[in-house]
């Protein structure tokens, strides 16, 4: 999980410091020889996004330098944690949900990928199964049990014995 994710975001870096150093420049160059940059949509536009890309570019080797700090080894083997599949059941809905807790990045909660920072996410970290939970959400309080666990390490060890 951890890996794609550095993949993607080295991926993403590239492709922003090829649009800022070769794409960029000519923009910025054909806008300038429009003439007059005070009154020049296309000159300001460009510069728009060349604020845009350094932002941008910023933040994702910021990203890439948390995600190089991550100690897999860390992880729990025993409760919720980051890479953990989670089957919960929602006591007020009466239906099982599974989530797979991801980094904001990764999240798609109609995917079942929530987040470490979204609220129920949080709310489950450190769980066993067992466990009660209850969230708050914008809409109110949703309370949860968790009926299975499986960690990152589980998954991994499943996904090396299936490649074997």
């Amino acid at each position: 999980m951890a890996l794609d994710l550095r993949r993607r975001l080295e991926e993403e870096l590239k492709q922003l410091d090829y649009e800022l150093r070769t794409e960029l420049p000519k923009e910025l160059q054909r806008a300038a020889a429009l003439g007059d940059l005070r009154e020049n949509g296309e000159y300001e536009s460009a510069r728009n996004r060349q604020d845009y890309l350094r932002l941008r570019i910023a933040a994702v080797r910021k990203r890439l330098g948390d995600i190089s700090m991550l100690d897999v080894d860390r992880l729990p083997r025993d409760r919720v944690g980051y890479g953990s599949r989670v089957e919960l059941y929602d006591l007020d809905r009466e239906v099982e949900v599974t989530y797979s807790i991801v980094m904001s990045e990764d999240a798609d909660a109609d995917a079942g990928r929530i987040s470490t920072s979204s609220p129920i996410g949080k709310s489950l970290l450190n769980k066993i199964v067992g466990d009660e939970v209850e969230v708050r959400i914008p809409n109110g309080v949703r309370r949860f049990e968790v009926i299975g666990l499986k960690t990152l390490h589980d998954i991994e060890a499943i996904e090396t014995d299936a490649k074997a």
